[in-house]
């Protein structure tokens, strides 16, 4: 027996009938087709699932989508704005702050909630920021690099058109 459920998503409202044990992120990969929420482990070690749930980071492996009824979800996909990259999405690219890019998308939502609360973070308040984020490729530097970037960039008000490069 389904649910019906009903949020906006990326400044969409949307409406889905689910069967009630059925995670968030399974409802936005597979129901909405918004598969910048990566799945990694399953059980919130990762932070690949990393999406904004009424403007806080949420592991959404971990939440039913059925308690995101009547909320602002914002993934990956909602942060340009048109052809113009959130400034972490600018600043990841810039500074190298990726590689394979499966941990991006959960460590840029993190970096999202982490700059609306800080919005000029040490590098150790960022590194803590994203503890919970496992990245097996870069060592974290390039990605500190790009959260403070970002944040400087924030401060500024500056942004980047799409595939603008440094």
């Amino acid at each position: 027996m389904g649910e019906h459920i009903s949020f906006v998503v990326n400044g969409t409202p949307r409406e889905l009938d689910v069967e009630p044990r059925r995670l968030l992120v399974q409802a936005l990969r597979e129901d909405l087709d918004l598969t910048g929420t990566h799945v990694g482990c399953d059980t919130s070690q990762c932070g690949a699932c990393t999406v904004q749930v009424d403007g806080m980071a949420v592991k959404s492996c971990t939440m039913l989508a059925v308690q995101a009824d009547g909320s602002e979800i914002r993934t990956i996909e909602g942060l340009a704005s048109g052809d113009v990259l959130h400034p972490l999405q600018a600043a990841f690219w810039e500074k190298h702050g990726l590689q394979c890019g499966f941990c991006t998308p959960g460590m840029i939502m993190t970096a999202v909630d982490l700059l609306g609360r800080n919005p000029d973070p040490s590098d150790d308040e960022i590194r803590h920021a994203i503890e919970g984020n496992i990245c097996r490729c870069t060592g974290y530097q390039n990605i500190v690099a790009a959260i403070r970037e970002a944040a400087r960039t924030m401060q500024t008000g500056a942004t980047a058109p799409v595939g603008a490069q440094a």
